[in-house]
């Protein structure tokens, strides 16, 4: 019995030699394939449904001249080609809009030019004897206020004096003077005006020197033309002044 024993267990021993080396040779064959791969080259196998790649040739490296010509393909779902907070953009593309556009109508929408008289400030009086007429030379002041952000041009000014119901002198000035943007601005004026004729009554009641005080009632009518951006605009006054006609006067 005791030598079968031995024989036994000397037979099993070559067998798991065996296979314990074929399973190295397993481990070194899989192993060989790796090895080798990594230093083969990137090559393209033609078969008979297979192309070329176009753009490397097969090469598996893009030109270097290329590199600015060629296009990468994303796909459809990649997260890049989300936008991310359209709404939010959107939002506030259309309130900086608005918020231009508002300020752009604010400050672009014309606004009011006053025009307010300012008194007569010089009267300079002539007598002509001979023809017993008054000649008068009124200068008469304009206080104009601009209320937009941007000048007005004083295009045009004409002026008229009446004296009972008659138009006794007229004057009329084209490019006038210019009110810079949120200012006001004095505009001068002269008039000349003749009572003669029909109103010789008054070259005596003005040189009579019995009569202290010569002071006589005129009509002053104005008209002011405004033009700024396109856009014009006329101003009328009418008002009543006192002048003294018996000799020259400054306000």
């Amino acid at each position: 019995m005791g030598s079968v024993r031995s024989l036994s267990a000397a037979s099993a021993a070559p067998g798991h030699r065996k296979a314990e080396d074929e399973e190295d040779e397993e481990v070194l064959v899989s192993q060989e394939p790796v090895q080798d791969g990594a230093k083969i080259p990137y090559m393209e196998f033609m078969g008979q449904d297979s192309a070329t790649c176009p753009t490397c040739q097969g090469t598996g490296c893009i030109p270097t001249e290329q590199v600015n010509e060629l296009v990468a393909l994303i796909p459809y779902g990649d997260q890049r080609l989300r936008p991310q907070r359209t709404k939010l953009y959107v939002l506030l593309s259309v309130l900086l809009c608005l918020l231009l556009s508002g300020l752009g109508v604010f400050f672009l929408f014309p606004h009011s030019v006053l025009v307010d008289d300012d008194g007569i400030k010089v009267v300079q009086v002539w007598f002509d004897r001979k023809n017993s007429a008054v000649l008068l030379a009124i200068t008469a002041t304009l206080r104009i206020r601009n209320s937009n952000f941007y000048s007005v041009a004083v295009s045009s000014l004409s002026s008229q004096v009446q004296y009972m119901n008659t138009v006794v002198g007229r004057q009329q000035l084209t490019n006038v003077s210019s009110i810079q943007p949120l200012r006001d601005k004095l505009v001068n004026f002269t008039v000349k005006a003749e009572l003669g004729g029909s109103l010789s009554y008054v070259y005596f009641f003005c040189t009579l020197p019995k009569v202290k005080v010569h002071n006589i009632v005129i009509l002053m009518r104005t008209s002011v033309k405004l033009s700024y951006i396109g856009h014009s605009a006329q101003s009328a006054l009418e008002t009543f002044h006192y002048l003294d006609c018996s000799s020259n006067s400054t306000a």
